[in-house]
């Protein structure tokens, strides 16, 4: 008797993450936390008053092009970014 398993786990997996509601001083730390317990193909549904752009940078330098930083609104008072990892 020959068993084959299929394994339909979706890589469209959505977290939500609004950094407006973090404290300043540990907020960079939680993205990063976030981020690091992403697994490929999973997506941060990233939320912000202003656009991070030092945070940006830091991303690309610690994840490379493992990341992708896509906007999904750049709105004054409503940004709105997904991080996929690959």
């Amino acid at each position: 008797m020959t068993h084959t398993c299929s394994n339909n786990i979706s890589f469209d997996l959505h977290y939500p993450f609004d950094a407006r509601g973090v404290a300043k001083r540990f907020r960079h730390a939680a993205i990063f936390g976030a981020l690091d317990a992403l697994n490929p193909g999973e997506t941060m549904a990233f939320v912000n008053d202003h656009d991070p752009l030092p945070l940006l940078a830091q991303l690309t330098n610690r994840y490379g092009e493992s990341i992708v930083i896509n906007y999904v609104s750049h709105e004054p008072g409503q940004i709105a970014i997904n991080f996929t990892r690959k």
